[in-house]
């Protein structure tokens, strides 16, 4: 337990974005996810996810780890309501309308919480990703859903200290969550096998250095000097501890980076591309849009839409 003490210890949470939503027409979105972590609380109606479109009851949380995809259902839907992610998110006003707290108390509609955060390690690794374990609810646990509701509550209000508190309300919220899974012994075997990279002290050397040099060379050989291991082992090294090779980890990296550019810059692609890594922005777009499925230019738009939506 004094590991899992260490490791909370280091991960940096911060809150993105969340909001009360009324289904306004119900769907299913074939391919959900999101760049960070998502907990969806249900009020009432209906929410199912994953292939077999396993139900969420009233008052559980389904959570969805940064960059896993499910199959998620809001509202009772037919085989015509479903719409891929890009869809969703582009037409997300149409389905899910924004709501407080005292409009779901009164509602006859279906209703939730949706809410997204950040949790990393050593501010560098998706913790809740590197860890292997799928999308999945919690189940019989008021604790995470009042965290959840005070957040919301929280962003919606305009008293003084209002970011600070939801800074250390969404850490509770990892914490707790943390403490659902190994309190319930879920996903043990995942747990065993993909947390223990992060004991070796050359493994977060490599991480940190990789963060801090984005832009720059992060070939093998460079990777190799920092870990002080030969050329020829660094990747059967670092693949073996984390379960990837060392050029996908950084290619994830660097595209994680853009996306939090274009989400908080007004740099042009091309300049992006530059600043992670990417002298050739055709290639950059090309790789952008084999990982997250629409062109980076969309990405920025879809981020301002949800942003003003919300």
């Amino acid at each position: 337990m004094e590991y899992y003490n260490k490791v909370i210890e280091s991960v940096g949470v911060r809150f993105i974005k969340g909001n009360n939503f009324k289904v306004e027409r119900p769907v299913t979105v074939t391919d959900f996810t999101d760049t960070e972590n998502t907990v969806v609380l249900l009020h009432q109606g209906s929410v199912r996810f994953g292939e077999d479109q396993e139900a969420v009851n009233e008052g559980e949380i389904l959570f969805i780890p940064a960059s896993r995809t499910s199959k998620v259902s809001f509202g009772t839907v037919t085989k015509k309501n479903e719409v891929n992610n890009e869809g969703f998110n582009e037409n997300k006003k149409k389905f899910l309308q924004t709501i407080s707290f005292k409009e779901i108390k009164n509602a006859e509609d279906d209703c939730i919480t949706m809410l997204t955060f950040e949790a990393k390690v050593f501010d560098v690794v998706n913790f809740f990703h590197s860890l292997g374990i799928p999308p999945f609810v919690i189940r019989f646990n008021d604790r995470v859903a009042s965290i959840i509701e005070d957040i919301i509550k929280e962003s919606e209000a305009t008293t003084p200290g209002k970011e600070r508190v939801i800074k250390i309300h969404t850490e509770l919220l990892v914490v707790e969550v943390v403490r659902h899974i190994l309190k319930n012994r879920l996903f043990v075997e995942e747990l065993s096998t993909n947390s223990t990279y992060f004991k070796d002290p050359r493994l977060i050397d490599m991480f940190n250095y990789i963060k801090k040099n984005i832009g720059g060379d992060l070939s093998n050989k460079v990777l190799a000097r920092v870990a002080n291991v030969s050329e020829d082992y660094v990747g059967q090294y670092f693949k073996m501890l984390t379960g990837i090779n060392p050029q996908d980890y950084i290619e994830y990296q660097r595209m994680e980076a853009a996306v939090d550019l274009l989400r908080t810059t007004k740099k042009s692609i091309r300049d992006i591309g530059k600043d992670v890594g990417y002298k050739d922005t055709a290639y950059f777009c090309r790789r952008f849009k084999m990982m997250y499925g629409l062109p980076a230019g969309k990405m920025r738009r879809r981020e301002s839409l949800i942003n003003v939506q919300g």
